[in-house]
């Protein structure tokens, strides 16, 4: 199998105060998507959002990793900007010891002015701040004192430990350009959540930044998550998961006005028809399983090289049974065909 399962984010339920369970069932679903023999796990990262959308990522990971014990773990991702480099190093080398080899490293830009403002960082400056991180983190891991002097971070020379027994992988999440290209000189691939042809468009930009650098594009990983969406027709399908679909969507645009609320978490407002395009905004496939599997094949052929692909099917609205239900679906009728 090869199929990745995520975006895990612990968020609590409407009207709910207490993240106990939230944190719990994470924990489980990470455990169920080893059980059913899905190849990943994968989390991700936002702050001061009233549901609690999950802000670490570094503590869950290796969480997770001590639950299971075959999984490969990703952040899909962390908003590296916000963070200290070398405590991004040390972390990371943390977990990647913790879980024995299998973790993934996915750094993202991030957008939040609510927060970079909060972490004390800039958002102006974080292009710069993510190409210095990216060469950083490979020095680091390295054991070796070094130092570091560039337009963002002033380093004094250290030496970062503990040190990884095994390569951490580092995956760059992000749609623009900049950040497709400088994942091909300074990454070890991309963490992708575009419409098909955008990513055609994504590998593009990269087979040219390999081939001015001199590097083979296919030692690049190239990971596409998407929303997948299981059922006995495409109707079915979206007539069960539209409203937690939704929800989910919803919440990005209410993020930097929740940071400032109150609690309990705010009640989204009611989907209506006006709002389904948003749905299908970057990807989306709903439908019989073998319908999800010709779509995903078809990326893969038209791409040219190997992609791998994520199910982002977690909706923290649905209940736990419906999604151990939705992840067995996926495991059963998905990722046996790719």
């Amino acid at each position: 199998m090869s199929l990745g399962f995520g975006l895990l984010s612990a968020q609590v339920r409407p009207g709910e105060r207490d993240w106990s369970r939230a944190y719990e069932e994470t924990l489980s679903l990470a455990r169920e998507a080893e059980r059913v023999g899905l190849s990943s796990v994968w989390t991700t990262e936002h702050h001061f959002v009233d549901d609690g959308y999950m802000p670490s990522l570094a503590v869950m990971s290796a969480a997770i990793a001590a639950v299971t014990s075959t999984i490969e773990i990703g952040t899909g991702v962390i908003l590296a900007p916000m963070h200290h480099p070398l405590r991004l190093a040390e972390d990371a080398a943390t977990v990647s010891l913790i879980s024995g080899g299998r973790f993934t490293f996915g750094l993202g830009l991030g957008w939040s002015e609510v927060e970079f403002a909060a972490l004390g960082a800039e958002r102006a400056k974080r292009g710069a701040a993510m190409e210095e991180i990216l060469t950083i983190l490979p020095r680091a891991w390295q054991g070796s004192p070094f130092k570091h002097t560039g337009e963002v971070y002033d380093l004094p020379e250290v030496g970062v430990r503990p040190i990884p027994t095994t390569k951490i992988p580092i995956l760059i999440g992000g749609g623009a350009e900049p950040a497709i290209r400088r994942a091909a000189r300074l990454a070890d691939g991309i963490f992708a959540n575009v419409p098909a042809e955008k990513l055609i468009q994504q590998l593009e930009w990269i087979k040219d930044e390999c081939e001015r650098i001199g590097r083979d594009p296919t030692e690049l990983r190239i990971v596409h998550y998407s929303v997948m969406l299981p059922g006995s027709s495409k109707r079915a399908a979206m007539d069960r998961y539209e409203d937690h679909l939704w929800k989910m969507m919803w919440k990005y645009g209410d993020m930097e006005a929740s940071a400032t609320r109150e609690l309990p978490a705010s009640e989204p407002p009611p989907f209506t028809e006006a709002d389904r395009d948003r749905l299908f905004g970057r990807a989306t496939v709903a439908g019989q399983p073998e319908e999800i599997v010709e779509y995903l094949l078809g990326i893969r052929q038209r791409a040219g090289i190997h992609v791998e692909f994520v199910a982002r099917s977690y909706f923290h609205t649905l209940s736990y049974e419906d999604q151990l239900e939705l992840m067995q679906h996926l495991a059963d009728g998905v990722a046996p065909h790719l």
